[in-house]
């Protein structure tokens, strides 16, 4: 016998569509409002804009995480649907097709995205957020080369002044500039430079200071003591100091950096302190409980994918979404209560997943043991109810506006005579 028959085939097409929509749809919605944040973030700290697209990319992983079961669930409600709607499910069934037995691709697919959505939470998720905060430490210090802001001081090393009236070429040509320097020493001599125009030179015998080279500009040295000499030039090298940029800090400082192999270690090493051990514990139950409720996704996709009979009403649709992000936010929370040592983590996060999972198994039950049994059937004639009210208010409004413009007189026009002229009474 067949293991993947046409049927088979056709519920993957059904399912494979809408699943990779939903994933790029997700993760675009999730990203846009991110990356809003991130271009004025990086515009304030006045850094390359190439850097929002390299934290953008350090940011997929963690989104992922949440769009691939919401995917999952679905592609898998949305194909079922559209078999139930058109009547192609009761086919199916009549023939002898299980729902246990439709399920079989949907599951293969369960199967392949769990493998991958445990290489993310497990491994790509913290190297992903270390290396995001690695970028935004460096954005912040200036070690991406934070561009000179037109119009406003730029101070170095508490020696250098700097500003500068225009900048083009990515602050490499600059114009009207204006430096002050203040030489160290008992001395005290003080530079007041002015120039037409500069630009930033490399200085290949010493990494660690630059050139900046001035033409057309006058020089004022002030000593104390003596009067001021006044110089000028055609150009100009004046070499500035960068400041000493801090290394980042180590990988781990947060327990969502670490793999899974690392928190399992840690979690449950005698050599780790109290505090440690319940907040590698906490986190990794829950990137396992995460992982691990995605079995549960189909069965919940199928018992909200089939609506009443002779209706199209998309609720379970809605009510999908709704569970699911809850539950995401409930087992957030059950993390959050876990680090700080005020629940066990296998009943903070584990507790949850049992009460989702029977819930999950009684609809599915419903749906596919008990003829003629819905799982949402209470929400959806309450849901019937009120859509058949709102539609009645919308035509009675429609018949009101009609009324109006047919006969805009209405109830104040003038009452037809009863007499003819001559005072007889007219035939009615």
């Amino acid at each position: 016998m067949t293991f993947i028959t046409a049927i088979d085939r056709y519920i993957f097409r059904l399912t494979i569509v809408p699943m990779l929509g939903v994933f790029v749809l997700a993760a675009s919605l999730l990203m846009l409002e991110k990356m809003l944040r991130l271009f004025e973030f990086v515009s304030t700290e006045g850094g390359p804009i190439s850097v929002v697209f390299r934290m953008m990319v350090n940011l997929v992983p963690e989104y992922a995480g949440l769009a691939i079961p919401l995917g999952l669930m679905l592609g898998v409600l949305l194909a079922f649907r559209k078999l139930a709607t058109s009547s192609e499910l009761d086919v199916m069934r009549a023939v002898g097709w299980s729902y246990t037995r439709l399920l079989r691709v949907p599951y293969l697919i369960t199967l392949v995205l769990v493998a991958v959505n445990f290489a993310i939470v497990g491994y790509l998720q913290p190297l992903a957020r270390y290396g995001y905060e690695e970028l935004d430490f460096e954005l912040r210090s200036g070690a991406l080369g934070a561009s000179i802001k037109v119009g406003e001081f730029v101070t170095l090393e508490d020696r250098v002044a700097l500003r500068v009236e225009g900048s083009r070429d990515d602050g490499r040509q600059l114009s009207g500039i204006f430096a002050r320097v203040a030489e160290q020493g008992p001395k005290g001599q003080v530079l007041a430079i002015s120039a037409r125009q500069g630009q930033f030179l490399a200085n290949r015998e010493n990494r660690n200071t630059i050139i900046l080279r001035l033409l057309d500009g006058t020089i004022v040295h002030d000593i104390p003591g003596q009067p001021s000499r006044v110089l000028s030039f055609s150009q100009h090298d004046l070499p500035i100091d960068l400041p000493a940029i801090e290394r980042f800090r180590q990988r781990g400082e947060e327990s969502r950096e670490y793999l899974l192999p690392e928190l399992a270690r840690m979690g449950w090493s005698s050599d780790s302190s109290a505090a440690v051990r319940a907040d590698s514990q906490a986190d990794f139950n829950y990137r396992m409980v995460e992982v691990v409720m995605m079995f549960m996704l189909p069965l919940l996709a199928v018992a909200l994918a089939i609506p009443p009979k002779r209706s199209t009403s998309a609720l379970g649709v809605f009510i999908s979404i709704i569970l699911v992000v809850a539950y995401h936010k409930v087992n957030q929370y059950g993390q959050d209560i876990a680090e700080l040592g005020r629940a066990n983590p296998l009943l903070a996060l584990w507790g949850p997943f049992a009460v989702f999972s029977a819930m999950i198994g009684w609809m599915y039950y419903q749906v596919a043991f008990v003829p003629g049994g819905q799982a949402i059937g209470a929400l959806e004639a309450g849901y019937a109810k009120v859509t058949k009210w709102v539609g009645r208010l919308f035509r009675r409004g429609r018949r009101s506006q009609r009324a109006e413009i047919e006969d805009p007189d209405g109830p104040h026009a003038e009452p037809e005579p009863l007499t003819n002229g001559s005072g007889a009474p007219r035939a009615v």
